[in-house]
């Protein structure tokens, strides 16, 4: 049963995560930034790129140490308070929170974008039940591509003079000259491809819901026009309309998951768009970064541990137990975070909420939270072991009703949003990909015929 004041709660546990957060780490009011970055620049790099530099961006802020993060200048905490996914979208893209105009404006868009009828006659027309959920949703960005882009060979013709297919035949010396050199699978308009990545993210919504719908053995559902993006993504997939409260702990997920700096799903979406492919292939791009279970997929982890240990008196023996076998607690430390992520501290209180009238969940959250405690106990501050966002945000998608193999393709439909927006801004200086190897393999070998060799 929905409370009256829930909605209310909810900003209110936003806010007192917000200064727990504050009292924990070093928070100044204004982070140094580096407002002028002169190229090139010099960096340590580690393998898998680890310390490399591959752009600037004003889109996303990611401090490790002491637990922020930040879009286009607004704390995550803020923005989950008080704004919503489809003002935070706009946000991603055009630097600034939009106005009411404004905004009426782009859910006008997404909700016209979000009717893709004939994308999602072609999805039912392939076996997706007998495919995983991400590489279903990869196929709805492919056939996407089909009905709604347009291919500009000639012009592309045109702009490199005929010059082999080969990238290495571009000269890599010459300085980037930006949109003109940005040619794009739509217009080289900026217009023109910001349109293109709001049909990616309203149009992939759709295609989420059509996947939960069909896999189940039931028809796809239209969106619904009163509803918002995270409503309507509810209910495509259920086929019943979201409460109040579930309808906007799913928006701050979809917030919170919407923008995370240069991990490998974004990475992988911005080295398809710098060869000028086109958005939907770049998308799709990322989604199949974000299938790896180096990526995605870690929540769903959570839920199976927290479902085989069953009970809080089970959680000591099983830590005991994994301890002994060098065993790894799903959902806990970061790549980045090395202070309690902030997407956790605010799904840890979401999460509690949405078990409250919800038995057999309640269970579940009292065991991750023993877990939580544990972990704390036994490796927190020495370690720096810290649970992160996918640890809770499995119970909370769980209380919504959602199956568990869904929980990487929803992270995937809202990562979009920062996808397609970086890519948009990197375009503005477009430069091809190209890093390099270090060569440690043999040297003038000579060449045995087939006849002589051993």
């Amino acid at each position: 049963m929905v409370k009256d004041n829930d909605l209310k709660q909810v900003t209110q546990l936003i806010l007192e995560a917000k200064e727990k957060a504050h009292q924990e780490t070093s928070w100044e009011p204004k982070p140094e930034f580096t407002p002028n970055v002169k190229w090139p620049m010099n960096c340590t790099i580690g393998p898998g790129l680890e310390g490399a530099i591959v752009c600037d961006t004003k889109i996303g802020y990611v401090n490790g140490s002491k637990g922020w993060l930040i879009y286009q200048g607004y704390d995550i905490f803020d923005l989950c308070a008080y704004s919503s996914f489809e003002e935070v979208s706009y946000l991603l893209f055009h630097g600034k929170l939009p106005s009411k105009d404004e905004l009426v404006s782009f859910k006008q868009k997404l909700n016209l974008y979000r009717n893709i009828p004939q994308t999602i006659r072609q999805l039912d027309s392939f076996n997706i039940e007998e495919m995983s959920p991400m590489a279903s949703v990869r196929l709805g960005s492919e056939l996407m591509r089909q009905q709604l882009s347009h291919r500009i060979e000639e012009q592309v013709q045109l702009l490199y003079g005929g010059i082999s297919a080969d990238e290495d035949s571009i000269s890599m010396e010459i300085e980037p000259t930006g949109g003109e050199r940005a040619t794009y699978e739509f217009e080289s308009d900026e217009e023109e491809l910001v349109d293109s990545c709001y049909q990616c993210i309203a149009g992939l919504s759709s295609i989420m819901g059509a996947i939960v719908r069909l896999r189940a053995g039931h028809l796809a559902l239209e969106p619904d026009p009163n509803l918002g993006f995270a409503a309507n993504l509810l209910y495509m997939m259920s086929g019943k309309k979201p409460t109040p409260l579930e309808e906007r702990v799913m928006d701050i997920c979809l917030i919170l998951h919407a923008e995370h700096g240069i991990n490998a799903s974004t990475f992988a979406t911005m080295v398809v768009a710098s060869t000028l492919s086109d958005i939907y292939s770049s998308v799709g791009a990322g989604i199949a970064a974000l299938s790896g279970p180096l990526h995605g997929g870690a929540n769903e982890e959570v839920v199976k541990t927290l479902e085989e240990i069953k009970s809080v008196d089970n959680v000591k023996p099983w830590y005991k137990k994994l301890k002994e076998e060098n065993g790894k607690v799903m959902g806990f430390g970061h790549r980045v975070y090395k202070a309690y992520d902030p997407r956790a501290r605010i799904l840890e209180p979401m999460a509690k909420l949405l078990v409250n009238d919800k038995p057999q969940m309640q269970e579940m959250y009292n065991i991750a939270k023993s877990i939580e405690t544990e972990v704390q106990e036994d490796m927190g501050q020495e370690q720096k072991i810290f649970p992160n966002v996918d640890f809770y945000s499995g119970i909370v998608y769980k209380s919504l009703g959602i199956d568990s193999e869904y929980y990487t393709p929803i992270f995937a439909v809202s990562r979009i949003s920062g996808w397609t927006a970086h890519v948009v801004e990197y375009l503005k200086k477009n430069r091809i990909f190209r890093p390099r190897a270090i060569y440690v393999g043999d040297y003038l070998n000579e060449f045995i015929p087939i006849e002589e060799r051993e």
